[in-house]
């Protein structure tokens, strides 16, 4: 027997599996992938997609609610709503406990790997943890620090999808459509206060906010704006000639951080919404410290600067606009801190970062190596490698290459590192590079940075079938209310 779509199904949901989903088993039918549901509880599920071999559903209603359920703080986070959460109806230690039990899953499954995974809360989530604080001192920018709630206010970087009649907002699960929310609870402050929702985006697709973060001085984040046209291409040219206008507003003095409140009124209707036209109009919409406008050959600067600063291990780094950075404010810390404590570096020692976006593993073993050692960073982002070339050029022991991490690691010539730490995208670690740790390389340990469990399983499984270790492997909460975690894992051989 077959589903159909808007069909509704009374189940017992099963255990977590990837993607904030639980799954149900009815006798006799498909499996459902059932979203807002709760490990152990009878819902009522109405079907959403159909498949060959099985079939999604959101629980409409709650017949017998988890003890862990809670009410989700956010008002978008329900069937049709915001896809933006998967957890939100999930109590803070539950939504880690299932976020534990996927990465067991996927290290039994992929790599043969019997381990129970313990997901530990980020600093400003539990007055317990001072994970970063042993290795960097107090972690700054934690959310309870700021009046907020645990496992809201952290998203330093968002991005809104803009409707045709210029709304911005966020999709819906596995949808284009555009959901009209007020403010997203799991943004930052700093990306809050911007207002982004609160205004029209003419000839606009999207509307990214990135939001820097300040040291212990008190002074305020930067933020910046990457606005993205519609149709791309045909507003390139304008956005070279006011990047040019820009640079000259610079000269004259720049312009001030600041800028007019919100018109979009929200509650007993909708008030005066300022109309824009183009970029110049975006430029002057938010109080951003710069906005950019992205063309096919990338950013194009209309106001301000295509950098932001970020405040980590105890200093400030220069990270592009579009580079990539940790999300969660204590996030850079806390991984910094697990990194340098799984590769123990000592005086001398040669470290090989691969994907090291702009230099943050570098320079913490930078100095801990010393002058005797050497680090390598590997990066194919362009803005990535100057930031890292920029942020590291305090230690002339450490050298950036612009590359593909696979391609130079194939290509030889490259130093034998003791130390290696790698921190890929999502699709996890190349061939050549496992290639290159279980080969040549002659390193001896070997972080493992990874958003995704899966490919962090795959990896895994590959390593130790040639011959590495694995000693321990940490997982960290850095995303709230989702389904993501961040884990390291540290090998030896």
């Amino acid at each position: 027997m077959s589903f159909q779509v808007g069909q509704a199904v009374e189940v017992e949901v099963g255990d977590v599996a990837q993607g904030g989903w639980c799954v149900a088993r009815p006798a006799g039918q498909p499996v459902i992938f059932v979203r807002h549901a709760l490990p152990g509880e009878r819902v009522v599920a109405r079907v959403t997609e159909v498949t060959t071999r099985f079939a999604r559903a959101d629980a409409v209603d709650i017949i017998t609610p988890s003890p862990d359920r809670v009410r989700p703080p956010c008002p978008y986070a329900h069937p049709g709503g915001c896809g933006g959460c998967d957890w939100q109806h999930a109590a803070l230690p539950a939504q880690r406990a299932l976020k534990g039990a996927v990465i067991g899953q996927h290290l039994r499954r992929l790599a043969g790997i019997d381990r129970e995974v313990i997901v530990e809360p980020m600093p400003g989530d539990h007055d317990a943890v001072a994970v970063a604080e042993a290795a960097h001192g107090p972690v700054t920018s934690l959310i309870t620090a700021r009046g907020g709630t645990p496992g809201l206010g952290w998203r330093t970087r968002v991005q809104f999808a803009v409707r045709d009649d210029g709304v911005a907002g966020l999709r819906a699960h596995r949808s284009h459509e555009v959901v009209d929310i007020d403010d997203c609870l799991i943004a930052h402050p700093d990306i809050t206060d911007l207002g982004i929702t609160h205004r029209r985006w003419a000839d606009a697709t999207a509307v990214e906010a990135v939001a820097g973060s300040a040291g212990p001085g008190g002074e305020s984040a930067e933020r910046a704006v990457i606005v993205t046209p519609a149709g791309r291409g045909r507003h390139a040219p304008a956005g070279r000639r006011l990047a040019a206008r820009a640079a000259s507003r610079a000269e004259r003095g720049g312009t001030r951080r600041g800028g007019p409140a919100a018109d979009k009124q929200r509650g007993g209707g909708v008030g005066p919404v300022r109309s824009v036209e183009r970029e110049q109009d975006w430029a002057a919409m938010v109080p951003a410290d710069a906005v950019l406008s992205r063309a096919p050959g990338g950013l194009a600067p209309i106001r301000g600067r295509a950098y932001v600063r970020q405040y980590a291990a105890g200093r400030d780094w220069r990270v592009s606009v579009g580079a990539f950075w940790q999300v969660h404010p204590a996030a850079a810390d806390v991984l910094t801190a697990a990194v340098v404590s799984a590769l123990e570096p000592r005086p001398g020692d040669g470290v090989l970062d691969l994907y090291c976006g702009a230099g943050l593993f570098a320079g913490a073993v930078a100095s801990l190596v010393g002058s005797d050692g050497a680090v390598i960073g590997i990066e194919s982002d362009s803005a990535a490698v100057r930031d890292a070339r920029r942020n590291l050029r305090e230690w002339p022991w450490v050298r950036v290459h612009r590359g593909d991490v696979a391609g130079l690691l194939s290509r030889g010539g490259l130093p034998t590192a003791r130390l290696c730490v790698a921190d890929p995208p999502r699709a996890g670690l190349a061939r050549e590079v496992v290639d290159y740790l279980c080969g040549q390389g002659g390193a001896e340990r070997f972080a493992y940075v990874s958003c995704d469990p899966a490919t962090l399983a795959r990896d895994l499984g590959m390593l130790i079938e040639r011959g590495w270790t694995l000693e321990a492997l940490r997982a960290f909460d850095a995303f709230p209310m989702t389904h993501h975690v961040e884990c390291v894992a540290t090998l030896v051989r």
